[in-house]
């Protein structure tokens, strides 16, 4: 499957804490994430050799709970993509076929726990990109509020869209990891100072009085009919245990595509401006300063990454910028004041997660606007800064897993992992596993 790009050989029990709720767990992180002493890449050839100092903040609490770092996960290049098939390590392909994709970017975290090599992943989500590997390959990925994770020691993508969260096999997986993940990081400066809930208190099956939202905007012309075949019958499943289920309008929703690639490539572009070579990673040697510059980014990044840097350079630079970065930022707040508005009519939004099962391998590689609109149910969520976890909610004919999006106000996962959970025991769909080699 490709799922991963680096084991960790020192598993080492007896160097953890012996009484903590992850002692000898192994969970696995997206290769974003900086682990000291060990090769870090973003599946890209221009951090090759690239090892931190140090640990980012989400793997110190790992450590702290006894889990050791497993191994480190496939990805999209700079979790550029929604396929995992820009990595420069070749695509992870789907547990359930291995003919398809796993989604992306995180789709070698998600990919991994579907098929039982690890008990848990990290992924990043900056316009979806924990969800969706989590509906294509039938597991939970939960992407948190902006800020309720530190992103200190995530190499980053966007700045104000990225976040890391929990990829599992249940609901209170996911809610156990974020007792640990979650909390204040006095060094990320984006890092929310608000107090942490315990969120496995929120696992209960009872969501009488909840209030739910269907967006009309998100059921449109497009949209896989089984997948929303799967996403109704979810919402009417939720109905039937005691939520009240209504119409909910988010009108700018149609602009968040291209909204998305406005902002978050302008951000990738300034990001990525860092590896040109000099401070570490590749560099093209035996060349005069400013032609090892255009060799070393001309060789390190793949075809998508130099797609996104481009297009990032264009919508800030002089006299294109108040057309489109500008332009783009203002929507930007139109789409968040939606849901602010619909968050007071409802509790949860509840949506498909991508408007499709996992393709297949190559179908869209060639088609980036193709590609762009997977993630067309997912970006919202993070123009938006709020919270949204993905569950697996049925199967299509062809028995690929379906994604059911559930959405909450700013902070407030409580709700989410309460919905989410409540809906997991009474269909019990996370307990299907994909049939892996061997298996008949």
């Amino acid at each position: 499957m490709n799922a991963f790009l680096r084991f960790n050989p020192e598993y080492d029990l007896s160097s953890q804490p012996g009484v903590s709720p992850l002692f000898g767990v192994p969970v696995s992180v997206k290769d974003n994430i900086c682990i000291q002493g060990k090769e870090t890449t973003c599946a890209s050839k221009i951090l090759k050799g690239h090892v931190p100092p140090y640990d980012a903040t989400v793997i110190e609490r790992l450590k702290s709970k006894g889990a050791t770092i497993f191994g480190q996960c496939n990805m999209d290049e700079f979790a550029f993509g929604s396929s995992s098939e820009t990595s420069a390590f070749g695509p992870v392909r789907n547990p359930w076929d291995l003919d398809r994709v796993p989604g992306g970017s995180s789709g070698g975290s998600a990919a991994a726990v579907s098929a039982d090599m690890t008990l848990a992943a990290l992924g990043s989500d900056t316009g979806g990109s924990i969800r969706q590997p989590a509906a294509f390959c039938g597991v939970v990925g939960l992407k948190p509020t902006y800020g309720r994770v530190s992103r200190f020691g995530l190499i980053a993508f966007g700045s104000s869209f990225d976040q890391i969260g929990p990829i599992t096999k249940t609901v209170e997986d996911a809610a156990i990891l974020m007792n640990i993940l979650a909390g204040h990081d006095s060094k990320d400066s984006t890092s929310a100072p608000m107090p942490v809930p315990d969120y496995t208190k929120a696992l209960r099956r009872d969501v009488r009085g909840l209030r739910i939202g269907l967006p009309e905007e998100y059921f449109i012309e497009g949209i896989d009919p089984e997948v929303e075949k799967n996403v109704r019958a979810a919402a009417e499943i939720l109905k039937r245990l005691g939520a009240e289920v209504k119409s909910v309008k988010l009108p700018h929703t149609a602009y968040s595509v291209a909204v998305y690639y406005i902002v978050a490539v302008a951000e990738a572009s300034s990001n990525l401006g860092r590896f040109d070579g000099v401070e570490y990673g590749l560099r093209i040697p035996e060349k005069p300063l400013r032609e090892m510059y255009f060799e070393t980014r001309d060789q390190g990044f793949g075809r998508e990454a130099k797609r996104r840097i481009l297009l990032g350079t264009f919508v800030l630079s002089s006299g294109y910028y108040e057309a489109y970065y500008l332009k783009g930022q203002k929507v930007r707040t139109l789409i968040r004041d939606d849901f602010n508005k619909a968050f007071k009519e409802v509790d949860v939004i509840l949506t498909p997660t991508a408007p499709t099962a996992a393709f297949k391998i190559g179908e869209k590689l060639n088609d980036p606007l193709a590609m762009y609109l997977s993630d067309i149910f997912t970006i919202p969520v993070n123009l938006a800064g709020i919270p949204a976890i993905s569950i697996p909610c049925g199967f299509t004919s062809s028995g690929l897993p379906v994604g059911l999006q559930l959405m909450a106000k700013p902070f407030d996962e409580e709700t989410l992992f309460r919905t989410a959970y409540a809906f997991e025991q009474e269909t019990e769909f996370y307990k299907k596993n994909p049939k892996l080699d061997g298996e008949k």
